[in-house]
C-alpha cells in the first residue's frame, strides 16, 4: 500500500512537468492494493495507452480513438500482472498508433525525458519509459514494432525487454504493424523486467539466471556503427570491454532488413487505417497523416516484396547464431534530440530526427529476435542504451549478459 502511494504522489509531483501519463486511475490503485499477492506484490505499474484497461477507451495516443466504447475487460497482460500482485495505476503518453520515435504527440502533448526536459524521451513508448526513468513508476508495459521499446529505453537510461515476436500475446493491445508488432516490459532494473517477463510468458522462467560463462558473445561492426556517433560506439565498446567481449561480427544486409520494415511498416499500417484516412484525414496526427497516406496507395507488389528481402534476410541472421549466441549493438545512433528538433547528424551525414531514431533497431525487430535495451553510459549527458541480441526464443541468453552488464 505504501509503494502504490508513494507511486501516485510521485505521479502527481513530476507529471505536470514529464507529461508521461495520459490518465491516472488512483481510485483502482486502492481498491487493488489491500489484496496484492503474488511475486509483484504492491509493485505499481502503468501501461502505454494502446492496451486496453477496462472502463477506458484505447486511445493508442489519437483523437479518433475517444470515440471508441470503453474495453470491457484489462489485456491479458495487465491481468496476468495483477494476478502477481502488481498494481495497476495509470496508462502512458504515445505516439499515436504507434508511429513515431519521439512521442511528440499533438493531441496530447510531448512527453519529455526526465533527463533533460527540453528532450524527447524516444517512442512511441515515451511515456512508459518515461515514467520509469522519472521514478513515478518502477515497471511499465510498451509495444515495439521498429524499436518502439527500446528507442525511449535508451533515451531514457531504462531497461526494456522487446521479446521474440510472439512470445508475449498482443490481445487487447491496438494493433500498428501485424506482421511486426511485439509488446514487453520496461522497468527500473533487470531484476524486476525479468520478474515481470516471467509472470507474462509460459517459457522456462529467467528470473535468477546470471554468470556469461560459455556464452559466445560478439560486438557487431559494420552497420551498426557506420550509422552511430563515434561517441556512443565508444560507450558501446567500453560495454563490451566489460564484459570481455573481443570478437566482432557483422550483421549481413541490415541496411536491406531496415529497408523491408519500412515498406511493411507503411503498407499495413495504411490498410489499417484506411476508412479513417477516407472519413476523417484532419483528426489524424498532423506528423504521420501523409506517410499514412502513402502507405495505404503502396503497391501490392512491394509489399510483397519486402517480406521476401524480410525472410531472405532472416535466414542470413540466423546463420550467426551457428557461430555466437548473442550479438551486442548500439540501440540508438545518438542521445537524444530536442523536442521540435527535425533533424540530426550521423557521422557528417544530417538525417530526418523522427525516423532515424530507429536507424539501428528496425533490422533487428524485421525479424523478431528477443532484444534487451541495457542501459549503458552516457554521451551529452544523456543516456545511450545498448542491444543485446539472441536467437530466436533465447531470452535467457539476453538475461544473462544483462545482469552481468547490471
Amino acid at each position: 500500500m505504501e509503494a502504490v502511494e508513494q507511486a501516485l504522489a510521485s505521479i502527481r509531483a513530476r507529471n505536470g512537468a514529464i507529461n508521461a501519463f495520459t490518465a491516472v486511475l488512483e481510485d483502482r490503485a486502492r481498491g487493488k492494493e489491500k489484496t496484492a499477492r503474488g511475486p509483484l506484490k504492491g509493485i505499481p505499474f502503468a501501461v502505454k495507452n494502446l492496451f486496453d484497461v477496462k472502463g477506458l477507451s484505447t486511445l493508442a495516443g489519437s483523437k479518433i480513438n475517444r470515440d471508441l466504447p470503453p474495453a470491457a475487460r484489462d489485456a491479458p497482460l495487465i491481468e496476468r500482472l495483477e494476478a502477481a500482485g502488481a498494481v495497476l495505476v495509470g496508462t502512458l503518453n504515445m505516439d499515436e498508433y504507434a508511429y513515431g520515435f519521439s512521442t511528440e504527440n499533438t493531441h496530447y502533448g510531448p512527453t519529455r525525458n526526465p533527463r533533460n526536459l527540453e528532450h524527447v524521451a524516444g517512442g512511441s513508448s515515451g511515456g512508459s519509459a518515461a515514467a520509469v526513468a522519472a521514478g513515478m513508476v518502477p515497471l511499465t508495459l510498451g509495444s515495439d514494432t521498429n524499436g518502439s521499446i527500446r528507442v525511449p529505453a535508451s533515451f531514457c537510461g531504462v531497461w526494456g525487454l522487446k521479446p521474440t515476436f510472439g512470445r508475449l500475446t498482443r490481445e487487447g493491445s491496438f494493433p500498428f504493424v501485424n506482421s511486426l508488432d511485439h509488446v514487453g516490459p520496461l522497468a527500473a532494473n533487470v531484476d524486476l523486467l525479468a520478474a515481470a517477463y516471467d509472470v507474462m510468458q509460459d517459457a522456462e522462467p529467467v528470473s535468477g539466471l546470471k554468470g556469461i560463462e560459455g556464452l559466445r558473445i560478439a560486438r557487431a561492426v559494420g552497420y551498426f556503427e557506420e550509422n552511430a556517433e563515434q561517441s556512443v560506439v565508444d560507450v558501446i565498446r567500453a560495454a563490451c570491454k566489460k564484459l570481455q567481449v573481443t570478437k566482432e561480427i557483422e550483421i549481413p544486409a541490415a541496411a536491406l532488413g531496415r529497408a523491408a520494415a519500412f515498406v511493411i511498416t507503411a503498407s499495413e499500417g495504411g490498410q489499417l487505417h484506411l476508412p479513417n484516412l477516407r472519413k476523417r484525414p484532419d483528426d489524424f496526427e498532423p506528423m504521420i497523416v501523409e506517410r499514412l497516406m502513402a502507405g495505404a496507395l503502396m503497391p501490392a507488389a512491394w509489399y510483397l516484396q519486402a517480406q521476401r528481402v524480410r525472410r531472405w534476410y532472416y535466414r542470413q541472421v540466423l546463420k550467426l547464431f551457428e557461430e555466437v549466441d548473442v550479438i551486442l549493438a548500439p540501440a540508438t545512433p545518438r542521445p537524444a534530440q530536442k523536442i521540435g528538433q527535425e533533424t540530426f547528424t550521423i557521422r557528417g551525414k544530417e538525417m530526418l530526427a523522427r525516423p532515424n531514431a530507429g536507424l539501428l533497431t528496425q533490422p533487428i525487430s524485421c525479424i523478431g529476435l528477443p532484444v534487451i535495451c541495457a542501459p549503458v553510459g552516457e554521451v551529452e549527458n544523456l543516456p545511450v542504451g545498448m542491444q543485446i541480441i539472441a536467437a530466436p526464443w533465447r531470452e535467457d541468453h539476453c538475461f544473462r549478459v544483462a545482469r552481468a552488464l547490471a
